[in-house]
């Protein structure tokens, strides 16, 4: 019975341990660009705090400016060698996020609602949640100066 016991018990730690492990989609990246992505995570979590902040005392001249900092000027800031070692929807999410930002700037200065601006906000937190669920950053181990070529770019 005492070996029944442990086989069961085994069999079900095996199972919470591979339930446990991470399925999430690898983006392999040198320490460079690694920086970048997790810098600019960064800067979205960092303004999204203090859009919170603007909202809780109800300065939505504060909120549209931090929004806009987050939006399409933010993204364009990035350097191109990341389409090429990034995949299609990860790059595609991540815009959906600073469209979504320049929205809220849009509409805070129109509008000036805040329970409107906390519902595109909350929309916008699920790409960054649905993001953060579907990949997993790891470095490549390369020296940060190890680029890709410039003629392995793909042109959009």
């Amino acid at each position: 019975m005492k070996k029944i016991y442990l086989l069961v018990l085994s069999l079900l730690t095996t199972t919470v341990i591979a339930a446990d492990m991470d399925e999430r989609k690898v983006l392999m990246l040198n320490e460079m660009q690694r920086h970048h992505i997790l810098t600019e995570m960064r800067a979205l979590l960092l303004g999204t705090q203090q859009i919170l902040q603007a909202l809780s005392e109800e300065d939505m001249t504060a909120v549209a400016r931090h929004a806009r900092m987050l939006g399409m000027e933010m993204a364009h800031k990035g350097e191109n060698h990341l389409q090429s070692v990034l995949p299609e929807d990860f790059m595609q999410l991540g815009m959906s996020v600073h469209k979504s930002f320049d929205q809220i700037a849009v509409d805070t200065e129109t509008l000036r609602d805040p329970k409107h601006t906390l519902a595109l906000l909350s929309i916008t937190m699920q790409r960054c949640v649905a993001c953060h669920a579907t990949y997993q950053i790891r470095t490549t181990g390369l020296p940060a100066e190890a680029e890709t070529h410039p003629a392995h770019h793909k042109h959009h």
